[in-house]
């Protein structure tokens, strides 16, 4: 079996890379944190002008119309350089609107591929005390809290709960009245907003089976962010432990600090073999459902653990945020945020796991059925 990308697979990757080195060396992204901006705008538009941001979208609505094995490529590139710009997140909902909302698709997507913002907020489908937001005779009523994104854009797609308590996806301008905004900046400096909606109308709501598809692409989005993320955070610790000398000895030759490096090398390669089984089958129109919440909990664990162990053989040096490897576990923990935590995914595995026990060798039958 050949588990390398394929050349044209490597060149979206590469062209991804050349971006993001020419716009994310330390010196601009310590410009970016002081500056204020919830994004890299001059970065972000150099995506739209190369395409980045339409990987998923239909051709027919202006996108390149490939599939989440590319983009995984492209976000595993733009982790490793900490590029601020909502490459998963526009492009997420614009094919979800494509395929599962088309009356909308005609309005929203032609300004959404020339790079007008689009937010998705899925933290309801992970929240301990239920939805924050529920649809009522067609207008959404609640809050949202820290919804990436949505400070500056037009339009979000919100997991909410319908009148019968189903988790129901759905499609609002942010723009109208019955909307409140009180925007802020997270710990890594992408913009966000609070959202208040009152009795707010939608553009449209979709069907059922849209949570599941947005969900799994979403955690394939943010896994590998974190892929990326945790592989530059390796290699500029190993790098670090091999300068920084203590009783005469660099320390990356103590047993204890080159036992951390390798594990955490262990675990990245565990997150990219689960990522790689999801975005393929994923591709391939699979089910995914335990593929994703597996992966989802490893790459939170691996975020969580790689983070703080690089931080802590970096001494007083990861604590100065003059020094860059602080970014990486903001990083993480946004990522970690984002979906639900290891404990949710494992608890969604296990009731998955539940109601499917008749997988496997002993029954003689698929696993994906």
């Amino acid at each position: 079996m050949d588990f390398q990308l394929s050349e044209d697979q490597r060149a979206f990757a590469d062209m991804a890379q050349g971006l993001f080195n020419d716009y994310c060396s330390d010196d601009q992204l310590r410009a970016h944190d002081l500056s204020g901006a919830g994004s890299m705008q001059d970065l972000w538009q150099q995506c739209v002008a190369a395409g980045l941001h339409g990987i998923l979208v239909p051709e027919t609505h202006g996108g390149l119309g490939l599939g989440m094995t590319e983009l995984m490529a492209v976000l595993e590139q733009q982790g490793r350089a900490l590029a601020l710009v909502p490459l998963w997140e526009q492009q997420l909902v614009a094919a979800a609107v494509a395929r599962f909302a088309p009356e909308a698709a005609d309005t929203l997507l032609p300004a959404a591929m020339a790079g007008e913002l689009l937010a998705l907020s899925l933290a309801g489908l992970s929240a301990s005390r239920g939805h924050g937001v529920q649809l009522r005779d067609g207008r959404l009523h609640g809050g949202l809290q820290a919804v990436p994104l949505a400070d500056l854009a037009g339009h979000a797609l919100l997991a909410v709960a319908d009148e019968q308590g189903a988790d129901r996806l759905v499609l609002p301008a942010l723009s109208q009245p019955a909307v409140q905004r009180e925007t802020g900046l997270s710990q890594h400096h992408q913009g966000l907003a609070d959202l208040r909606l009152d009795a707010a109308p939608v553009l449209a709501v979709l069907p059922t089976e849209a949570t599941a598809w947005v969900e799994q692409r979403a955690i394939a989005c943010a896994a590998a962010l974190q892929l990326g993320v945790t592989q530059q955070q390796l290699r500029r610790t190993v790098e670090y432990v091999s300068e920084r000398r203590q009783f005469e000895r660099p320390i990356g030759s103590f047993q204890l600090v080159a036992g951390q490096m390798a594990d955490g090398q262990i675990a990245t390669e565990a997150l990219r073999a689960a990522l790689w089984q999801l975005v393929w089958r994923l591709d391939a129109g699979r089910p995914s459902a335990p593929q994703a919440h597996a992966t989802r909990a490893l790459a939170n664990d691996l975020g969580h653990r790689a983070g703080h162990m690089a931080q802590h053989v970096h001494g007083g040096m990861g604590v100065d945020v003059t020094y860059p490897i602080h970014r990486f576990l903001y990083w993480s923990r946004a990522l970690g945020a984002l979906l639900g935590g290891s404990e949710h995914h494992l608890a969604r595995l296990g009731d998955w796991l539940a109601d499917n026990d008749n997988l496997g060798w002993k029954y003689d039958l698929p696993e994906d059925c």
